[in-house]
């Protein structure tokens, strides 16, 4: 039994798909295949049904799975411990970050406090969908990720830094359109969108879903922090952050609807094998002063 096997295991199993699973493992699907196969001999036990061509976890496999996630993060706290005796942190931290400003993320304070906390550390930037942050960070392809979302994500430790309010802005050339209508009128203004599994595509989706209706979008656009340009330039409706809309219709650059609203919170989000790696840790410790948040690990929610 290696603990590549094990992590093969694991891998497959919080995926849920054998292709992803060996691209976040860099391998091919015959070596990942042939990793599984060896531990499942080793333990003498199936760890997946492949009946009818399916690769779902078998009973035994389900029972094995946190005892094999339990294994890896010991692996990795042994490894830190070990990185600990060799004296100042080195690496690279493959940080995950939605679409949005980055003085709203409060990301060059991060990196400055990195390079004067941590010089030997190469902090990289990653922007991704929130749905993909989390898979990214759940099978080790990104390190950990700032993330927004309705709703803590699951599978992985989440600790919130803010709480966000989305309002819904549109342009002054459709106000006439608004005079006399309510929800179903506004679902059919076109509308502008981010790309699917994103935070503002996950967080328009469900303010319609209450009332049973589709937006109309008109438009995907990946670059969520600039929404309220386009709606100032009358391209269309879309879910802005309450301060940057009450600012914008005060300026008279467009309109804000009504009194609807939808919370969102902006987290850290770190998989909990590597929770303990003193990186990340350290970096917990520089967003608990950025934020100013009292007892930030015990926020931390599993």
């Amino acid at each position: 039994m290696e603990i590549y096997q094990i992590r093969a295991f694991v891998t497959v199993a919080r995926v849920g798909n054998l292709t992803r699973a060996a691209q976040a493992l860099n391998l091919t699907q015959p070596a990942v295949t042939a990793q599984i196969k060896a531990l499942e001999q080793s333990l003498g036990v199936a760890l997946f049904d492949r009946s009818a061509g399916k690769f779902a976890l078998a009973k035994a496999g389900a029972t094995l799975l946190p005892t094999a996630e339990a294994v890896l993060a010991l692996g990795t706290q042994l490894k830190s411990e070990a990185l600990k005796l060799q004296g100042e942190l080195h690496g690279t931290v493959e940080l995950g970050i939605p679409s949005e400003q980055v003085d709203f993320l409060r990301l060059g304070e991060l990196a400055s406090s990195v390079t004067r906390s941590l010089p030997l550390i190469e902090l990289q930037t990653q922007v991704l969908p929130t749905t993909q942050l989390v898979e990214y960070v759940c099978t080790g392809r990104l390190s950990a990720a700032l993330t927004i979302a309705a709703y803590p994500p699951r599978d992985v430790q989440w600790m919130p830094l803010r709480s966000i309010t989305y309002r819904i802005v549109l342009p002054n050339a459709m106000a006439e359109h608004l005079k006399l209508g309510g929800w179903p009128e506004l679902a059919m203004l076109p509308w502008l969108d981010g790309p699917h599994g994103s935070h503002i595509h996950l967080l328009l989706r469900e303010l319609f879903e209450r009332h049973g209706l589709t937006p109309r979008v008109v438009m995907n656009s990946a670059d969520q922090a600039n929404m309220d340009a386009l709606v100032r330039a009358g391209a269309g409706c879309a879910l802005v952050r309450e301060e940057v809309a009450l600012a914008g219709a005060q300026r008279q650059d467009f309109l804000v609807w009504g009194h609807a609203r939808i919370d969102a919170s902006l987290g850290f989000i770190t998989s909990t094998e590597n929770a303990a790696q003193p990186i990340l840790v350290a970096l917990i410790s520089m967003l608990k002063e950025i934020w100013n948040i009292d007892n930030l690990m015990e926020k931390i929610v599993a």
